[in-house]
């Protein structure tokens, strides 16, 4: 009978592996009208929708900046941590030692010292190495610090879910996220001597409490810990509609699937997308063929042959030749790593976070983004990922179907385990 025990591991073991790879659960996009068309970002209707399919609420009076790379993003973002003057949240994803990892110390502990309550949570996953120099520091300055999901024989079945978020709340007044990390290679501009290109964004106004609440969710797991307080945000005079989106994963559809499902849906003229990892599933890459065959300008900008993760890159070339037959434009950075996490929807709809075109991000970990209902940063987003394709090597159908004989071998066999990637 010994292979009774011997089933019920494998059965086990099956289902284990079916929870970590699983994929988007949205098929299609219709709108509940007559003609089934989604709502689309310039309609009254969209900000309710937005609210109805992932929760987050989009409110006016936020101040939205965007900056790129390290050097639009570090001077600003030391300056606001060390004009904290109550409280400091800091959540990272990604970390190393070295300068800006020093930098970053000094002015957590400075602020400690001057009474400021400092909280500072990394994924155990991806940012333990930037502690090692300086934790003794940080806890000797009474700045509480706290690991993410550690790995450990009791979490194993948490271990494929991340906190991928970057996030920075200072004296409940500004917020940052986007894709930094704590790292040399973020304090360049982007497209010289290895700096990596990046997209962050500095927030004032309501949204700042949707950053907070995100932090609170996961100290709460981390610690057992929950907050509370009065908090506040004060409006900003002439801010535009904006909203913090957090995302979890979720034994059926996540808010994440479901943000970007309507928002690539919605698209009615233009869908601008910048990733530093596209490797959709088939759902997502129906959505974007959709919307180039129905007239939407679709363009995916993507990390090139400096992608610090090769194998993301094959996984994602497998869907280039549907989507380039569809009409789909594809390019590919050239000059360093291209990290940014961003999308445009007709001029008027802006991500910009952490998140990511893939499996990993839109099932498997936890992410934030701002949202952003305004033409004059959609504006500024479009402008911004015009110029940046100065810098890329736009892909063509004819191009890509002369590649070489190991990259077609290598994508379908990628593929195979995108929804790991």
């Amino acid at each position: 009978m010994i292979w009774i025990p011997i089933a019920i591991i494998v059965l086990l073991a099956y289902i284990g592996l079916l929870q970590q790879t699983r994929g988007t659960a949205v098929r299609h996009v219709r709108g509940v009208g007559a003609d089934g068309v989604p709502v689309a970002p310039h309609e009254p209707q969209f900000p309710a929708s937005v609210t109805l399919l992932t929760g987050a609420v989009l409110s006016p009076g936020n101040l939205v900046q965007v900056a790129l790379s390290g050097r639009q993003t570090c001077e600003r973002m030391w300056a606001d941590l060390q004009s904290a003057q109550r409280t400091i949240l800091l959540q990272l994803y990604y970390g190393q030692p070295g300068r800006m990892a020093d930098q970053l110390c000094r002015i957590l502990v400075e602020r400690a010292a001057a009474g400021v309550h400092v909280f500072l949570l990394y994924d155990a996953f991806g940012a333990h190495g930037f502690l090692d120099a300086h934790l003794a520091e940080y806890r000797k300055a009474g700045i509480r610090v706290a690991a993410f999901r550690p790995l450990r024989l009791s979490t194993l079945h948490l271990a494929q879910n991340r906190s991928h978020v970057r996030g920075i709340v200072v004296d409940s007044r500004v917020a940052w996220t986007g894709g930094f990390g704590i790292d040399d290679k973020w304090l360049g501009d982007g497209v010289s001597h290895r700096s990596w290109r990046e997209t962050n964004v500095r927030f004032e106004g309501p949204a700042v409490r949707q950053m907070q609440a995100a932090f609170a969710t996961a100290w709460t797991e981390a610690t057992g810990v929950l907050f509370t307080g009065r908090v506040t945000a004060t409006p900003q005079p002439d801010g535009v509609t904006a909203g913090l989106l957090y995302t979890t994963p979720a034994l059926g559809s996540t808010t994440a699937e479901r943000f970007m499902a309507m928002s690539i849906a919605g698209a009615t003229r233009r869908l601008f997308v910048t990733t530093a990892y596209f490797a959709p599933d088939p759902t997502f890459v129906e959505l974007l063929t959709t919307a180039s065959t129905r007239g939407v300008d679709v363009r995916i900008l993507t990390a090139g042959r400096s992608t610090d993760v090769h194998l993301v890159r094959l996984a994602g070339r497998a869907s280039y030749d549907t989507l380039l037959s569809a009409g789909v434009r594809i390019y590919e950075w050239r000059p360093t790593m291209l990290h940014a996490k961003t999308f445009v929807v007709d001029g008027i709809w802006s991500s910009i976070g952490s998140m990511n075109f893939d499996n990993r991000s839109l099932a498997l970990n936890d992410e934030a983004t701002l949202m952003v209902l305004d033409e004059q940063v959609g504006k500024q987003m479009e402008t911004i990922f015009m110029d940046d394709l100065r810098h890329a090597e736009e892909i063509t159908l004819e191009r890509f179907r002369r590649r070489s004989r190991i990259g077609r071998l290598g994508e379908p066999i990628a593929s195979l385990i995108n929804r790991l990637l």
